[in-house]
């Protein structure tokens, strides 16, 4: 009890010291997951006045676009009113890019951060200082759905999205104290590399693991398949990638405790979680707004379509209604928990896992992945389309693959569009993104 309360301690002192309103916010975070969703809107929408009126009165590109479309800040009072502006995507910001810097800029303090780039399209932007915090603040929430409290040991799985390996030596050591964690690269996943994780893992003990979903999966199979002991968190955190229901299977299988899906977004202040119900993902509304809407710009109270975000505390780069580039399903669902926050049922993916047939649908990525649940045998695999009538199939396949199974595959990818011929490549390996991650689909249309 000593030893948790020290760690607790130094944890919030570390956080205090980076940022003086931390666990104010974070204790009035806590306490606000158990409001009913209408006043955590008006909250929003309280704050969503704010951003705009100083967005329309600081940020060159913001008066611009109201002057253009001869709209007052005021006259959008409630989160349905968004629908009255455009969306934002990282082309309208590049092009713009001086005019979305806020003429106090000087006073601010602020960090530059880029997007992961695994679309191609990088993106450099701000990120207010307090928001930033305000982001760990709401992220230690999310875990706390699991049982997570500050201070409690925790290891990383990761690479640089979730900041492993992206600092020096120094820091990382400085971070490991005050954090109690211990960071472990997926860009380094060798035989050797996982005999010393899983030294490091069961002499450490953590009561949490996070990281990669594939990664986590890809370990999980290097424990089964050797038959290895590790030791059992009280939950395992993914992020930063879909979690794809037999990887979820097969990481709870190994660990022997459930598994706590995450979403979130530093450029547009996302955040959702997953709670002990497993209902689907909390969606946080201190820090931002998170849209569904239709392809015309709709909003949505249930069903799929692209997430739109608004955040609500970076005022050194303002994002407001900007497209993620993700999909998502959104269900107006209460949960067993007791939480009034509305519930992401699905995060579906990037819209660049979207594929299309040569006949002009849209066939959403997740069903290449429930067809390789019930194939045996492969390891990993990788949609690739090039082209509009071709799809490449990249596979690392186990010893016991049989090949009868290709044809499985193909008539059922045939079912979706006659005109799609199918190429099946045999690798050693799929190749992550600079990041780190794994894309299980890549459409390059």
């Amino acid at each position: 009890m000593e030893e948790n309360m020290f760690h607790k301690s130094l944890f919030i002192f570390a956080h205090q010291l980076g940022e003086r309103g931390f666990y104010p916010t974070y204790k009035n975070l806590v306490a606000t997951q158990w409001k009913p969703y209408s006043e955590q809107k008006k909250a929003q929408e309280k704050q969503l006045k704010h951003l705009l009126n100083f967005s329309y009165k600081n940020v060159p590109y913001y008066h611009k676009l109201f002057n253009k479309l001869k709209l007052d800040p005021g006259e959008i009072r409630t989160l349905e009113d968004l629908e009255k502006l455009p969306i934002l995507n990282k082309a309208i910001i590049k092009e713009n890019f001086e005019d979305f810097k806020p003429l106090n800029l000087n006073s601010m303090k602020y960090y530059i951060n880029s997007t992961g780039g695994s679309t191609g399209n990088p993106l450099h932007f701000r990120l207010l200082k307090y928001d930033r915090f305000f982001n760990g603040a709401s992220l230690y929430r999310g875990w706390g759905y699991a049982g997570y409290e500050l201070g409690d040991k925790m290891v990383f799985l990761a690479g640089s999205s979730l900041d492993v390996g992206s600092s020096s030596f120094i820091v990382q050591k400085a971070h490991g104290i005050t954090r109690n964690l211990r960071k472990l690269s997926s860009y380094d996943m060798s035989n050797e590399d996982m005999q010393q994780y899983i030294k490091t893992i069961n002499s450490f003990k953590p009561q949490f693991i996070r990281g990669y979903a594939s990664s986590l999966n890809f370990f999980s199979k290097y424990l089964d398949n050797n038959e290895i002991d590790i030791i059992t968190p009280q939950a395992v955190f993914t992020a930063a990638e879909k979690l794809i229901p037999h990887m979820r299977k097969n990481i709870e299988n190994v660990f022997r405790c459930d598994v706590f899906d995450g979403y979130g977004l530093n450029d547009g202040g996302l955040g959702a979680y997953e709670c002990q119900e497993h209902n689907g993902l909390h969606i946080d509304t201190e820090r931002s707004i998170l849209e569904i809407v239709d392809d015309e710009g709709f909003q949505l109270e249930n069903g799929s379509g692209r997430i739109i975000a608004t955040s609500l505390h970076n005022y050194a780069m303002p994002f407001i209604r900007y497209d993620t580039g993700d999909m998502g399903h959104i269900v107006s669902d209460d949960c067993g928990c007791g939480r009034g926050s509305r519930l992401l049922k699905e995060v579906m993916g990037r819209q660049q896992e979207i594929l299309q047939t040569p006949e002009g649908k849209f066939i959403y990525g997740g069903l290449f992945s429930r067809i390789f649940w019930e194939i045996d045998g492969v390891k990993e695999f990788q949609i690739i389309q090039k082209k509009l009538n071709l799809i490449t199939i990249k596979m690392v396949l186990e010893e016991n693959f049989d090949e009868n199974q290709l044809d499985i595959i193909r008539k059922i990818i045939k079912s979706k569009s006659e005109q799609w011929e199918i190429e099946f490549l045999y690798v050693d390996e799929i190749e992550r993104t600079k990041a780190g991650k794994y894309k299980f689909i890549l459409s390059e249309l």
